[in-house]
């Protein structure tokens, strides 16, 4: 809640900052005209002067003074508030050197300007918080609990795990949890970009954040609020900038050495070319009188060059650019952890995949039915009903392919379970055992090979079954691939992805079934979670330089392997917990195509960094050198500054837009 209260609280400054500082450059502005004015209609001293434009010019730039003083004091003194401050009161001071015009105007100008970019950018960022805060829309704000036979409204942190909790049709899920009452459709738009409504009845795991759309349910904890979903993606979301990307590390690295540099470098130019100019070579004396005269226009040259070298642009738009995209692709279900794996992402050569769970389903279904002496129907009722007390999942396969054998009242008595053969029980008075090829040998049933099997069902598991002793037909049973797992597959090939790979610790013909439908490159089958990490770091040697690899995977036991990739995705952010933790993105929703999505993404903000750091540099290349030579002017010398910000900004905010 205080959370929540603090979000709000910080937005409402954020908008006030914004409607501050415009009101500020709309009174600097009249300041200023009026400056000009009194300037052109009367004939007031330079010091007179000087204290008009100082009116205009204290308002809008006490901020920028303050953090230059600021700077100093913490030791941090050649940042862009030092730049601008020495800047402009070089200007104001050029006026009072002999023979120099005043700059009154421009000093002024140059800082309404700097505070301008400075309102762009203040807007940009609040923009792609916004983009990510829409998150934020998933926190709940209070959870009902039942207690003494009282429904009470806490907030969710004071849930216990085990507690019962009730949620109302337009209320959020506060905590994850089991329903144990009722029966409604959730909106999980806010988790995983899904615009279709999700049914739970009693029995369904429910993650907190979503929103219960039309019936009361009754919930059971499993998670205190710290552990839930809700928590765990909030937590992520806000330290995503965290970790830095290279190319905005290498920003801050260069702004340290740059800007030193550059000082020194407008210092050299204000005061050696007049002192060369004033050395009379052939006599070696030194003409003050030429010096006097020349330094004026060298000091403000210094100090138009200063103006321009600030790096502003570069400081504000690389890392607004990389927080835009992270803000984008939260929109869409994708959640990057850092803006270094934006770096990472973008230059992906290897996607490694994990299959159960992450190109199929990870639920078992009957593909086939083929019966022998009986019909389809039969087979599969009596089947369903042998397996009716089992928890494996290959009964609750059959058991879902037959769903009324609960209400035909059927008699099943004898069940007896034959580790490693099938289960045997009496259906109705008739003996039926279901299992594997042993199970048959132990009854004496003749079974055989599968004939009417096409190659795609070859690959799943057969169930075989037999009635008092006389073989009936087999059932095939498969994890089905997901629907979007070859188009997945095929949007990474477009994106000039070399490798793609799937481990599975499943047999080599699944394996072998699986790759061959969705066209991977490679396969690798009977893995344990130990040989997965071996195979990644021997696919890690042999990745060319400056290029990297991806790890798909959704259980506990690929949280090793996440970790181990250059950048781990997680599949679900209803899938395992582990897998969440050790991944450094996270897809929202279980589709795998939303990877070639993220590449799109990263790529997009990458070369929109790039055109930023290449565009600023260019332009101030090019001031500087007119600035040295004279031809630049005061105000050219803000464009090259401010304007390249705004539009350096301007272009950040692109990649927000997925």
């Amino acid at each position: 809640m205080a959370h929540e209260h603090e979000h709000h609280h910080e937005h409402r400054h954020e908008e006030g900052g914004l409607k501050k500082r415009l009101i500020l450059i709309g009174i600097t502005v009249c300041l200023l005209i009026a400056a000009v004015l009194i300037e052109k209609n009367t004939n007031l001293a330079t010091w007179q002067l000087l204290l008009v434009y100082l009116v205009p010019y204290l308002l809008i730039g006490h901020e920028t003074l303050h953090e230059a003083v600021e700077g100093i004091m913490e030791g941090d003194a050649f940042n862009e508030h030092f730049l601008m401050s020495v800047a402009t009161i070089g200007a104001f001071c050029i006026g009072f050197l002999p023979g120099a015009e005043t700059e009154f105007p421009e000093a002024v100008f140059v800082m309404l300007f700097f505070q301008v970019g400075e309102l762009f950018e203040t807007y940009a960022e609040g923009k792609s918080r916004e983009s990510i805060s829409h998150l934020m829309d998933i926190r709940p704000d209070s959870a009902n609990v039942e207690r003494d036979g009282q429904t009470e409204s806490v907030s969710p942190e004071q849930v216990g795990v085990g507690e019962t909790i009730v949620v109302r049709p337009g209320e959020k899920v506060p905590l994850d949890g089991v329903v144990i009452q009722g029966r409604t459709s959730l909106n999980t738009v806010a988790l995983t970009g899904e615009t279709l409504p999700r049914d739970v009845n009693e029995g369904d795991e429910v993650v907190s954040g979503c929103v219960n759309l039309s019936g009361v349910v009754r919930i059971r904890t499993t998670k205190p609020f710290g552990e839930s979903t809700v928590s765990k993606i909030i937590n992520l979301v806000e330290h995503a900038g965290d970790n830095k990307s290279k190319s905005e590390t290498f920003i801050t690295r260069f702004a340290r050495v740059y800007t030193p540099v550059v000082v020194f470098a407008a210092l050299a130019l204000a005061v050696l070319p007049p002192f060369v100019l004033a050395l009379n070579l052939p006599a070696f004396n030194f003409q003050m009188s030429v010096f006097y005269s020349q330094f004026p226009t060298w000091l403000y040259r210094a100090l138009m060059f200063l103006v321009v070298s600030c790096p502003c642009a570069l400081v504000i738009s690389v890392p607004l650019t990389f927080f835009g995209g992270i803000g984008g692709a939260s929109r869409k279900g994708i959640l990057v952890k850092g803006a270094n794996y934006m770096d990472v992402l973008a230059k992906v050569g290897t996607v490694v995949f994990d299959k159960t769970g992450t190109l199929t389903h990870g639920q078992f279904a009957v593909t086939a039915v083929h019966p022998e002496h009986v019909d389809e129907h039969q087979l599969l009722h009596l089947a369903a009903h042998v397996e009716h007390f089992s928890t494996h999942p290959i009964a609750a396969a059959l058991r879902d392919a037959f769903p009324d054998e609960a209400t035909d009242g059927c008699e099943i008595t004898g069940v007896e379970e034959i580790a490693g053969h099938g289960i045997r029980a009496n259906v109705e008075g008739l003996t039926v055992s279901v299992g594997n090829t042993k199970m048959m040998e132990a009854v004496g049933a003749k079974w055989n090979e599968c004939s009417q099997c096409n190659e795609e069902h070859q690959a799943g598991t057969v169930i075989h079954v037999a009635i008092g002793g006389e073989y009936a037909g087999h059932i095939i049973i498969n994890d089905k691939i997901k629907e979007d797992s070859a188009e997945a597959i095929a949007l990474l090939k477009n994106l000039g992805v070399a490798k793609t790979v799937m481990l599975t610790g499943d047999r080599k013909e699944v394996g072998e079934h699986v790759a061959g439908q969705l066209k991977l490159s490679a396969y690798q089958a009977e893995m344990l979670p130990a040989d997965k990490v071996a195979y990644v770091e021997r696919l890690l040697a042999e990745n060319p330089h400056g290029q990297y690899l991806a790890f798909v995977g959704d259980g506990i036991n690929d949280a090793p392997v996440l970790a181990r990739a250059d950048v781990g995705i997680a599949m679900g952010g209803l899938g395992s917990d582990a897998a969440i933790e050790a991944a450094d993105v996270v897809l929202m929703d279980d589709q795998p195509s939303k990877i070639a999505l993220a590449i799109r993404i990263a790529r997009s903000t990458l070369s929109i960094a790039r055109q930023n750091v290449w565009f600023a540099i260019g332009v101030k290349v090019a001031v500087l050198i007119l600035a040295a030579v004279g031809i630049a002017t005061m105000w050219l010398a803000v464009f090259a500054d401010v304007g390249v910000t705004v539009l350096a900004v301007l272009n950040a905010m692109r990649a927000l837009k997925v």
